[in-house]
């Protein structure tokens, strides 16, 4: 069996042997981490950084986490409106005054966080998500494709440029930056959105599937998805420029480690490690319902809450290629799993399967305490 770095709770024995199993079954390497009431019961990793499986993982290995990024997005949100700078209710208009036209008067900001804003797809050039401007302008002159608040449709690309850009408005940072200062910093957390170049020579860049190569494109869960918009390529993904940019709702780095640690905010009633970011009741708003139904563009039913799906009682969401985060507020815990291996989503259960092995050692954790 593959060799698994890091510690866990005996408990938790399934969840380094799960990823011992996936390695063993050819994914290239990945982290996993398991954070209960803000403290890790299992922070492991192995395989290899590389594509020629050369460069061990090592414990301070980072990767794109692709959509993972969008629950980091949506935190930022929910500490602006937990302080009162925010209103979810209120038309993003108010403070994106150039973006109340071409019949988006009506968008709120809590559309944009929930994929019922009707701007769904990125119809520009690839290039044109590095500049920051030339994105937030080019939305902002787009008119919906649905009544806002009616229907869902994932907006797999432009959600983290809506919210980060009236997160801009108010702070007068970039949400990278309030992120750093706001979030990751307080905490300890090794994420970042928009990743300096001191951090590339621990980045794990991502492999295509197998039979895939560099232009493998970004797709849905669903065949019957329709395709729209801009192709992203795998190739974009593992570009310097990629790394370097601010695409709130994709371009995220860090390990199972930082996701989890992060996320954790949302599983303890908003406060981690006595660093307290959001009130109870603002971190329970993540929950509330905003659209449960058929989602237009993931050709699948999907419940959204503020910037998070909802699963039953948890949240969380994952990302292209197989990194997700699980958050469980009743037990107080989340699954964290971050991999450079791309998988086909259709076939892809691992992050499931890490999630029901974090769950056998649960009730022994409560029995125990």
């Amino acid at each position: 069996m593959t060799d698994v770095q890091g510690s866990y709770d005996d408990l938790f024995a399934a969840v380094p042997g799960a990823l011992a199993g996936l390695l063993d079954a050819g994914d290239v390497g990945g982290s996993v981490a398991v954070f209960v009431d803000g403290e890790p019961v299992v922070d492991v990793w192995g395989g290899f950084a590389d594509a020629d499986r050369a460069i061990p993982w090592q414990r301070d290995t980072i990767t794109n986490v692709w959509s993972v990024t969008k629950t980091m997005a949506a935190l930022c949100a929910l500490v602006l409106a937990d302080r009162g700078d925010l209103e979810l209710a209120a038309p993003a208009g108010r403070y994106w005054p150039e973006f109340a036209r071409a019949g988006k008067e009506k968008v709120l900001v809590r559309h944009l966080l929930a994929h019922t804003a009707g701007l769904p797809d990125w119809t520009g050039p690839i290039k044109g998500l590095y500049d920051w401007p030339y994105a937030t302008a080019r939305l902002a002159a787009q008119a919906p494709l649905w009544e806002p608040g009616s229907a869902a449709g994932y907006h797999s690309l432009t959600q983290g440029l809506l919210v980060g850009e009236v997160v801009r408005r108010i702070t007068g940072r970039s949400l990278g930056e309030f992120f750093a200062a706001e979030v990751a910093g307080p905490l300890g957390a090794d994420f970042h959105i928009g990743l300096p170049a001191e951090h590339d020579h621990r980045v794990a860049l991502a492999v295509p599937p197998p039979c895939r190569d560099e232009d493998y494109v970004a797709g849905a869960a669903s065949n019957s998805a329709p395709s729209t918009g801009t192709p992203v390529r795998l190739r974009h993904g593992n570009s310097v420029a990629w790394r370097r940019a601010q695409i709130p709702a994709a371009s995220g780095f860090g390990n199972a480690r930082s996701v989890a640690l992060v996320q954790s905010v949302l599983a303890c009633g908003g406060a981690v490690r006595g660093v307290r970011l959001l009130s109870p009741a603002g971190s329970a708003r993540a929950r509330e319902e905003q659209f449960s139904g058929e989602d237009r563009r993931l050709g699948m039913p999907v419940r959204w809450g503020l910037g998070y799906g909802l699963f039953g009682s948890s949240l969380g969401w994952g990302g292209w290629g197989g990194s997700l985060v699980m958050i469980d507020p009743e037990g107080r815990m989340v699954v964290a799993y971050v991999t450079n291996q791309m998988r086909e989503p259709a076939d892809d259960t691992r992050g499931l399967e890490l999630v029901m092995a974090a769950y056998d050692g649960l009730p022994g954790l409560g029995a125990r305490g």
